[in-house]
């Protein structure tokens, strides 16, 4: 280590992070109560070069070094009091990562050194080891990317489909991507990802964290990685192992590609971005980057005791978004990735926890302000986990407009129907049609429904219909871990089986999920792999298995091939008739002078619902006509949008259900379209993968039947008819 003579220029104090002049690089880091900033420049020996800052305008210290520029790794020390009872953690001994950080190289060796106090001491003892060797380094980055004409998607709310998918073991098994590139952005990006994705007819995919990330202590001691990566410690770095090419820049190139090539084919990209806390973890937890910058301005602390921290997440600390700072910080993060990743919109994991004032939630808070006023952000995709960890955290249908919601209660009721639980089917009739008891009151639109079955957090489809009980004793905590609360069904036998009754239905119960989701008002999202039956043998919280468990095996058998056949059919549909994409929210009556109301509920004889048949607990079978000559939409240049008529079928009892089709004034005649109980056609053999075995039957082909007939609706079965006449 080595303190140059050679004087540091003044510099600017914004932007902050590292900027790259042409012939040097200007370096700004935000610190109020520091003390001292030192700039440490690490050579490819790793030999360490430090230079005091000599400005500081607005708690922001910075300085210009000239000859640095792009592939410099560098980081921070920062001086001032260590007393952790009055929430200063401040060390020097400690190598600080750049939040502005645009790519970070390295891993956290948990070495006792990346601790800011003595482990054997406790944390109001300062620790002075050197925790440079084992911890990552921040890297300058200056990516002149040529985008060519490359242009964001815009798919509107109301036509988009989301996939959830993880970057690595999106393509980490698939044959047809290039070894190298395999699990990788360039993997995500590549010609046989893309056209899976197009093939089954998704717009949109949000990908689980790319924020630079960290795996916990416990879990690295348990043998284990943190898969997921829902522990950021840069928010402006792409995670730098989803790389083939590099670690030193080259990934912010990569992730760009990869965006470039997606939107090619027109396909958005969100991100799943966290934002509530970070990988420093409570008052035990390393010194890596904002603890010893300056605890007290990023994190929330106990007023009454600024020894330890406010936790929302149950991740031991809470970024302190009452602070003007770090306000900034995530503005400033998701202004990068649209403006210079190009990315589409983002989804934010526990957002009840940005909007906390003091302990309530607030709506109106600066974080929402900040975020309507913005021109750049206000203008993307923004969808909220309306939920954290903390009292009252729950908030599902409570964000303001902009927003869209991951609708955990139409994950509830889903489930709940189709595993055979007798709660009626009122709340399912809401579900369905875009959840307006929560959505409509403050002018959002189904589109605010974000709905959903399964998720990266809990069972994939094909272990809800295979497990009762959560199997997670891979993951080392005695199956401690995950929720209890899985609403799931294994129709009859725990985990895998060979009995041809028990698979069949299995199938029929995966169908029936995706006909739901796919055809339900409101933008439905896949886990991706569900449309193969993935299965991750019970694993609900597969947080830590970056292995087979949580890989897509692109493998599949004539199961997997059919459920892909059906994904593909549904969504195809769902393309093709806008009655199933309504922008607004059905009204329950004739909205342009016909005697037909836009949406019509039947029991199983036939006729409407009343109010005693919407209170009944014991109802399993529900009918609903959506009226496609009654949307209220219009076109882009204000025609009038008319549609095929759709009835919906759902039988979600262990018996067959004679369903009266019903007659004037809502049809005379109709045709079947599909049938989750009938077995999909299967594609021969060695057809390539994502090759369609047929498309959708002509009108010709389709079964007909007369208004006032019954139609026999198997168990726990789905059936859409078209009206006819």
């Amino acid at each position: 280590m080595s303190h140059p003579n050679e004087p540091v220029w003044p510099g600017k104090p914004r932007p902050l992070g590292a900027t790259w002049e042409g012939q040097g690089t200007n370096f700004a880091v935000f610190a109020e109560e520091a003390e001292a900033v030192e700039l440490c420049l690490f050579d490819e020996d790793g030999a360490e070069t430090r230079f005091e800052l000599p400005e500081v305008t607005a708690h922001t210290w910075h300085g210009y070094v000239p000859g640095v520029g792009p592939r410099q790794r560098y980081g921070f020390r920062v001086h001032g009091p260590f007393d952790p009872a009055r929430g200063l953690r401040f060390n020097p001994a400690k190598l600080l990562l750049d939040p502005y950080a645009a790519a970070i190289e390295g891993v956290v060796d948990w070495d006792d050194a990346v601790f800011g106090y003595r482990l054997d001491a406790g944390d109001l003892v300062r620790d002075d080891r050197d925790s440079a060797p084992h911890v990552p380094r921040s890297v300058v980055v200056h990516d002149g990317f040529p985008w060519g004409d490359e242009r964001h998607p815009a798919v509107p709310w109301a036509d988009t489909v989301i996939y959830e998918a993880h970057v690595r073991g999106f393509t980490k098994r698939h044959p047809d991507v290039p070894e190298r590139e395999r699990g990788t952005y360039a993997g995500m990006g590549s010609p046989a990802a893309i056209d899976h994705l197009r093939r089954l007819g998704v717009t949109t995919v949000e990908l689980q964290p790319v924020h630079h990330f960290i795996s916990e202590h416990e879990v690295v001691r348990r043998g284990l990685t943190n898969y997921w990566g829902y522990n950021s410690i840069g928010y402006f770095a792409p995670e730098a192992r989803y790389s083939s090419s590099g670690r030193r820049g080259e990934q912010v190139r990569e992730f760009k590609a990869m965006v470039r090539n997606l939107h090619a084919a027109g396909i958005e990209v969100i991100l799943d971005v966290v934002y509530n806390h970070t990988a420093e973890g409570g008052g035990f937890g390393p010194t890596l980057s904002f603890r010893g910058l300056d605890n007290r301005s990023y994190y929330r602390l106990d007023d009454a005791s600024p020894r330890a921290y406010l936790d929302f997440s149950g991740c031991g600390n809470a970024l302190n978004v009452r602070h003007p700072q770090v306000l900034a910080l995530i503005m400033d993060s998701l202004r990068y990735w649209v403006l210079e990743m190009h990315v589409d919109g983002f989804r934010f994991d526990l957002a009840s926890a940005l909007a906390r004032g003091f302990h309530e939630v607030d709506r109106l808070s600066a974080f929402f302000d900040l975020i309507h006023q913005d021109p750049v952000i206000s203008q993307v995709k923004l969808i909220a986990e309306p939920w954290d960890v903390g009292e009252g955290g729950y908030q599902v249908g409570n964000f303001p407009v902009l927003w869209t919601e991951w609708n955990g209660r139409y994950r509830d009721t889903i489930r709940d129907f189709w595993r055979g639980a007798r709660t009626g089917v009122a709340d399912l009739a809401y579900r369905l049609t875009g959840s307006s008891d929560l959505y409509q009151s403050d002018g959002r639109r189904p589109y605010a429904s974000i709905n959903f079955v399964t998720a990266h957090d809990g069972f994939t489809l094909h272990d809800l219909v295979s497990y009762n009980s959560k199997h997670n004793q891979a993951n080392g905590e005695d199956n401690r871990d995950g929720s209890d609360d899985n609403r799931s069904w294994n129709c009859g036998v725990e985990g895998p089986s060979d009995d041809p009754e028990v698979r069949s239905l299995r199938e029929r119960q995966k169908r029936n999920f995706l006909a739901t989701l796919l055809l339900s008002s409101g933008v439905p999202m896949l886990l991706a792999g569900d449309e193969m039956g993935r299965t991750q043998l019970g694993n609900n919280n597969a947080y830590c298995q970056d292995n087979e468990i949580s890989w897509i095996d692109w493998e599949l058998d004539e199961g997997g091939w059919a459920l892909l056949e059906s994904t593909r059919a549904l969504l195809a549909l769902r393309a093709a008739h806008p009655v199933f994409r309504r922008r607004k929210f059905f009204q329950g009556q004739a909205l342009r002078g016909s005697a037909v109301k836009d949406i019509g509920w039947f029991t199983s004889d036939g006729a409407e619902m009343d109010e005693a048949g919407w209170r009944a607990p014991d109802i399993a079978a529900l009918g609903v006509f959506l009226n496609g000559d009654e949307i209220p939409d219009r076109g882009p240049r204000g025609e009038q949008i008319v549609d095929d008529s759709f009835l919906v079928l759902l039988n979600g009892g262990a018996g067959p259900v004679p369903f009266t089709l019903p007659g004037t004034p809502w049809a005379k005649e109709y045709e079947l379209v599909l049938e989750t109980a009938s077995d999909p056609v299967v594609p021969g053999e060695g057809r390539p993968l994502g090759v369609p075995s047929r498309e959708l039957p002509n009108d010709d082909d389709l079964e007909r039947f007369p208004a006032g007939e019954r139609f026999l609706l198997a168990p726990r079965s789905c059936a859409v008819l078209r009206k006819r006449s």
